[in-house]
């Protein structure tokens, strides 16, 4: 059993203010594979301290500094990565190689396009004609909110920007996952960041995360979980005007126009879909199928996801791994009960657990057709593998779904019709667009419109989140 207690504030690990153990669990298995400690509001107050007093002077650090010392934690990173990766694999079941590459991978990745991003900032300029200085000054004390799906690439997203830009920090990880941010913390330590600029401290959300959301001496809150608790973030920050910025759910569409490359695009998108066994908030959960293709494309994807095996988190493949809790293996069962009930057409998977397992979160890869855009399904985020296809006739009505949702947050369009591809994608109400499955470069904004959040991550975007903005007349 792991016993990681202690917070890391100021500096040193340190223990809780009051003994709260929770323990982890093995979502493989079930049973508990390490303890931490819940914090209180009085750790929060400790460590909301130490970074408001580590404030003064880190924000006064030249940006040659802070890179300097960014850069030395990303040779650390990629020196760990291994244990990074091991221990987002124990605590919320990611297959190792997935946990490896993609998983403790995003790290380094983001930190590179955080460098980069460093290097083009505008941290000041000049403007006007009457020696107007505009400076771009570190907001103050962040407070951080990260969640259990990706857990190294949502503190990546968060805290880098904010020591980049010269803020200081306190990170409530999530409770279900909070192993992976106990080796970053070891991690700043290792580098040698000034006691204070950044701080940890376990808990819930009604706990930790409520005080945090609340507290006076935070400036900013960025969080990324679900649209409910953001919106809780944002009613318990808004009694202080602080700063709020939020990444929360998706229902990404994506649509498949008769003339794409049909094999690729359906075996892309429930490649995708699946992904992570599907807890990521930008997965192409609902696949809208020109009506044209639209049989064929079923037939496809059944026998795409017919080939994604279910697996052991510690053995090497390209499985998927369990859900991360059982709170989520229930929500993922119900919602494909109800896909049933409301009259979707079950052609792949369905409820239960695969063959062969009667232990661990595990869940059978599973596909609707038939699906209508009115289906419980097809609006809530079901945060498994589960994918929904959905027909249309002709390219606005398209449209038309892909936006029909509360969510904005990615949206995929696979054609070989380069001109409409543009088209639509235009037209599509999310914050990013992949046309035919390409990728996205290290530093491009992560983010989305409607209910899928305030703001944009990643390079001089997620820089721009963490600063003010100052004009100087008569410079």
């Amino acid at each position: 059993m792991i016993e990681k207690r202690e917070f890391y504030i100021d500096g040193k690990w340190v223990k809780p203010a009051v003994a709260n153990d929770l323990e982890v669990i093995d979502p493989a298995t079930e049973e508990p594979c390490a303890v931490i400690s819940l914090g209180s509001g009085a750790d929060v107050d400790r460590a909301v301290a130490a970074a408001r007093a580590a404030f003064p002077a880190w924000s006064r650090t030249g940006v040659a500094e802070r890179k300097a010392l960014l850069e030395k934690l990303l040779g650390i990173m990629k020196v760990h990565n291994q244990d990074m990766a091991e221990a987002i694999s124990l605590e919320m079941g990611a297959p190792i190689d997935l946990a490896t590459s993609a998983q403790a991978g995003s790290g380094p990745w983001h930190l590179q396009g955080f460098l980069k991003a460093i290097d083009d900032f505008n941290w000041e300029e000049d403007f006007g004609d009457k020696g107007e200085r505009i400076i771009h000054e570190p907001i103050g004390v962040c407070g951080l909110i990260t969640p259990w799906n990706w857990p190294v690439n949502q503190i990546a997203l968060k805290v880098l920007p904010a020591i980049a830009t010269g803020c200081t920090c306190v990170l409530k990880p999530s409770e279900i996952a909070p192993l992976s941010a106990l080796v970053f913390a070891g991690m700043i330590d290792k580098a040698g960041f000034p006691a204070g600029v950044f701080n940890l401290v376990n808990g819930d959300g009604a706990g930790v995360g409520s005080a945090l959301s609340a507290h006076p001496d935070i400036d900013m809150m960025s969080f990324t979980g679900s649209t409910r608790a953001g919106i809780l973030v944002s009613k318990a920050a808004a009694d202080t005007v602080k700063r709020v910025t939020l990444e929360l759910g998706g229902k990404s569409p994506n649509i498949v126009f008769s003339d794409a490359d049909l094999q690729k695009a359906i075996s892309r998108g429930v490649t995708h879909c699946f992904e992570n066994t599907g807890q990521s908030c930008n997965a192409p959960t609902r696949m809208l199928v020109q009506s044209s293709i639209y049989d064929q494309a079923v037939d496809m994807a059944v026998r795409a996801g017919s080939d994604v095996k279910v697996g052991n988190p510690r053995e090497h493949g390209d499985h998927i791994g369990p859900l991360v809790s059982e709170m989520q293996f229930e929500k993922v069962q119900g919602l494909i009960g109800a896909a049933i009930d409301e009259g979707a057409r079950l052609v792949l998977g369905g409820p239960g657990r695969p063959e062969g397992f009667n232990r661990g979160y595990f869940v059978r890869p599973t596909i609707f057709a038939d699906v209508s855009n009115d289906m419980r399904i097809a609006r809530e985020e079901v945060f498994g593998p589960v994918l929904a296809m959905i027909p249309f006739d002709d390219e606005d009505e398209a449209v038309e779904i892909a936006n029909d949702t509360p969510y904005g947050l990615a949206a995929y369009v696979q054609t070989t019709d380069i001109e409409r591809a543009h088209r639509v994608a235009r037209q599509l109400r999310a914050g990013m667009v992949r046309i035919n499955s390409r990728g996205l470069s290290a530093g491009t904004p992560f983010g989305g419109y409607k209910q899928s959040g305030i703001g944009r991550e990643g390079g001089r975007w997620g820089l721009e989140d963490f600063v003010e903005t100052k004009v100087v007349s008569g410079w």
